[in-house]
């Protein structure tokens, strides 16, 4: 018994001994991980310390900063227990929204914590809502015989501020669809080739000209009648004598419109006149700031500011002759041998030619933006790059970029949406109606007597088609009117009065375009463009 008992004593010691070893070695790897964990912590210290911008406390000094009180608002079911989790996360990775004194709702754009990814859930939301309710919009449209566009612009009006309200990153939405536009001018100098360009740049180049000399006349001969201010006369004849590139894309997109010899196709007229219109519009945004100071100049100064336009005209003239000498030169040198290493490096994948091609794009859209010259014109000079490669290079490239196209379009036109509202076009429906036919009407017949005079004879039969495409306001009007607005040139009845005249001529457009269709187009070509 006592050996047994001294056996068990020398087990029992034994295993202290290697439970003792045990705890050692796992002291000894705690102390280990301690250790990788204390340097760990201190790279991220580190990281931190380099990402981390004090912009708060660098920018409160600066001069013309102001400090205001601002709303910080919680989603709708802050009141629910069961999200009280979810709340405290979203507050964690500051999510909430915030509105200031002015009305001005404000989402997160840069965190302070960048280590932390974060996802806009309210535009995740709305993008996923106009998606889903596109579809019926447009099949509607489609039933009753419309342009599936307007159907994505009623998916607007819906959600917009003036239906269910339920868009809450409005900007954002605007901001994606803007690339709606850049794709569409994309793919309409893609089908422009720079020899349809050839034939009729005088008449691109001269009919916006007239056409826009004659709108601020009427306007100013207007004006002076009603007693509005000339800034505003200008700013108004200004805006209304555009039309819409996208809009009459859309009408052309796909059309076969075969030339006759010796005769101008109406589709290369219509397209041309619309991108120096493009140019227009961004010559107009230059001279803006100058406009506003000459409505507030006195009769002594006017005639500096005046100068001061001219110079100004000058300036942007000579950007473009710069942009259309750059464009030479990719041409000559540099197309043809960045899309063939395109085309060899993308065979069975075509993610390497879409992204090259969007690279381009935005390169192009990038030059002509730093020179001061519109966005837009550089999204249409890249597609008449490419469309110099030939037949096959065009077709190639329209199949990969449409669909990107066509989802970015719908958000595009369903942003224009949410600046309809309904209620103010029912309250002053008689006045809306007089002012569009009236707006139409006048720019229909601008156009045609201005055509009559700059087209050649055997080509005089396209004018109906031309004016009947130009007889509708640009879009575009809705961004300087928000300009205009801001600066004081107009007021906020003029501003209403703008987007729905802007808003009813898009929605007689299709008709105008068809009648003109039916009447003057050929029946074989009629099936295709209508």
């Amino acid at each position: 018994q006592e050996e047994m008992e001294y056996v068990e004593l020398l087990a029992a010691e034994k295993h202290q001994v290697e439970a003792l070893k045990n705890m050692q070695h796992q002291n000894k790897s705690l102390s280990m991980l301690d250790e990788i964990l204390e340097d760990v912590r201190k790279a991220a210290d580190r990281l931190e310390e380099e990402i981390e911008e004090h912009a708060f406390d660098d920018n409160k000094s600066v001069r013309g900063v102001n400090f205001e009180a601002v709303l910080r608002v919680e989603e709708d079911e802050a009141n629910s227990k069961s999200n009280a989790s979810k709340r405290e996360v979203e507050d964690d990775l500051g999510l909430s929204m915030l509105i200031d004194s002015q009305n001005n709702q404000y989402i997160l754009t840069k965190p302070r914590d960048s280590t932390i990814p974060r996802a806009d859930h309210h535009f995740i939301k709305d993008i996923v809502t106009i998606g889903m309710l596109s579809l019926p919009c447009g099949w509607l449209c489609t039933t009753i015989g419309l342009p599936t566009m307007f159907g994505y612009i009623i998916c607007g009006v819906l959600l917009g501020p003036s239906g269910l309200n339920s868009i809450k990153s409005i900007v954002q939405v605007e901001t994606l669809g803007e690339f709606g536009v850049f794709f569409t001018l994309f793919l309409v100098g893609l089908e422009f080739s720079p020899e349809r360009l050839r034939k009729v740049w005088k008449i691109s180049l001269q009919g916006p000209c007239y056409m826009t000399v004659l709108m601020i006349a009427f306007g100013l001969l207007w004006g002076h009648l009603l007693q509005i201010r000339p800034t505003q006369s200008v700013f108004i004849s200004t805006c209304l004598s555009l039309s819409s590139t996208p809009l009459v894309s859309r009408f052309l997109a796909g059309s076969v419109r075969g030339d006759k010899e010796g005769d101008i196709d109406y589709s290369s007229v219509l397209l041309g006149m619309l991108v120096m219109q493009d140019v227009q519009l961004g010559l107009f945004i230059a001279v803006m700031p100058t406009l506003i100071q000459v409505g507030v100049s006195t009769y002594s100064s006017i005639f500096k500011e005046i100068l001061r336009i001219l110079i100004l005209i000058g300036q942007i003239l000579f950007t473009l002759a710069a942009v259309f000498l750059i464009c030479l030169v990719i041409k000559t040198y540099l197309i043809g041998p960045y899309y063939r290493k395109l085309h060899a490096e993308s065979k069975g994948n075509k993610e390497i030619l879409i992204l090259g091609i969007t690279a381009f794009i935005f390169l192009m859209l990038t030059i002509t933006e730093l020179l001061d010259v519109s966005m837009e014109l550089g999204c249409f000079l890249a597609g008449a790059l490419i469309s110099s490669q030939g037949h096959m290079v065009t077709e190639e490239i329209m199949s990969c970029i449409e669909p990107i196209r066509d989802f970015l379009a719908i958000i595009f036109f369903a942003s224009i949406g949410l600046h309809v509202f309904p209620t103010f076009v029912i309250y002053e429906l008689t006045v809306l109606l007089f002012l569009t036919l009236s707006v139409v009407i006048m720019k229909f017949v601008l156009a045609v007597l201005v055509l009559s005079l700059i087209l050649p004879k055997t080509s005089q039969y396209i004018k109906w088609i031309v004016s009947a495409g130009l007889a509708q306001v640009s879009e575009f009007s809705f961004v300087l009117g928000s300009r205009a607005r801001r600066a004081g040139i107009i007021s906020r009845e003029v501003y209403l009065l703008i987007l729905s005249v802007t808003t009813l001529s898009l929605l007689l457009a299709p008709a105008l375009w068809r009648a003109a269709i039916m009447k003057c187009v050929p029946r074989p070509e009629r099936r295709s463009s209508t």
